[in-house]
């Protein structure tokens, strides 16, 4: 119900309402948050159950018998300086556009009250775009594969992508594919097709179970993919070669601590959702 409506029901003024609602109550107005999907109770005891895997394999490597002490640090972060995460590699993919339009936040500047009114025009993203796999780890990207317009991501097409993963490891990560691989990605098509199973379990690398509906729980969806799509904000690039440049010197420059957060902080999301009872982990 609203404020007019209280109001009017109560023939009481609506500054009065407003007070007793928002200072009295302690009330405020706030958006919906979003989220991905509407979790079923299904969804949500599988987050639970392989969040609590997670860290029970975690435990393991770290040879802790206490699952509340699994590499926590200062200010209660989990650190990942075990052999799982060592080993992980987690990727994804995601649509980059050859013009981003700023978001409204990422346009907004200061002004004072003489200031004339900035005007902004709507922009809306070009058609033109490709699709970007990136794989990357604590230490940074091993691999950015691009896909050529026109094409589209099937198991066939994951699989020569992990392909050159796996030469890209084997070059950039010396003794990781010795030590056995962990590679973490959602369930999407490509990912779980019986092509795909049997390119792993023929090279022995090993799946970190993610649990469907659950990009809160990736590190590219929740980490990566969001600081990439503000970089390229207000952008607008006149080829393919052009952009895909401008992606991987973006990659280049980011400082490894940026990959070590975004690898660590999936151990404290995996609490967060079992302490949530499988619910979404908020940014």
């Amino acid at each position: 119900m609203k404020i007019r409506e209280i109001a009017l029901k109560l023939k009481i003024p609506k500054s009065t309402v407003h007070e007793i609602v928002h200072d009295t109550l302690g009330y405020r107005k706030v958006s919906a948050r979003w989220v991905p999907k509407m979790l079923t109770e299904d969804h949500k005891l599988q987050r639970v159950e392989i969040s609590q895997r997670l860290l029970q394999r975690c435990q393991q490597d770290n040879g802790d018998e206490d699952t509340t002490h699994i590499g926590v640090g200062p200010g209660g972060d989990f650190q990942a300086n075990n052999n799982l995460f060592d080993n992980l590699i987690t990727g994804d993919e995601t649509w980059v556009h050859l013009n981003t339009p700023e978001t409204k936040r990422d346009s907004m500047t200061w002004k004072h009250p003489s200031s004339p009114v900035t005007k902004k025009f709507k922009v809306e993203r070009s058609a033109a775009k490709v699709m970007a796999t990136v794989f990357w780890d604590a230490k940074g990207v091993i691999l950015l594969d691009i896909l050529p317009q026109g094409q589209c991501i099937n198991a066939a097409r994951y699989c020569s992508t992990l392909d050159r993963l796996k030469e890209a490891i084997r070059r950039k990560r010396p003794g990781l594919l010795r030590r056995g691989a962990v590679l973490q990605h959602d369930n999407a098509t490509p990912h779980s097709a019986n092509l795909t199973q049997q390119w792993l379990q023929r090279y022995g690398w090993k799946i970190l179970p993610h649990p469907a509906h659950s990009p809160d729980l990736a590190p590219s969806d929740f980490h990566l993919f969001g600081p990439l799509k503000r970089h390229l904000g207000g952008m607008a690039f006149d080829t393919e070669d052009d952009l895909i440049s401008e992606l991987r010197n973006w990659f280049d420059n980011l400082d490894v601590d940026f990959f070590r957060v975004g690898i660590n902080s999936l151990l404290s999301r995996c609490q967060k959702c079992i302490d949530l009872h499988g619910d979404y982990v908020e940014k």
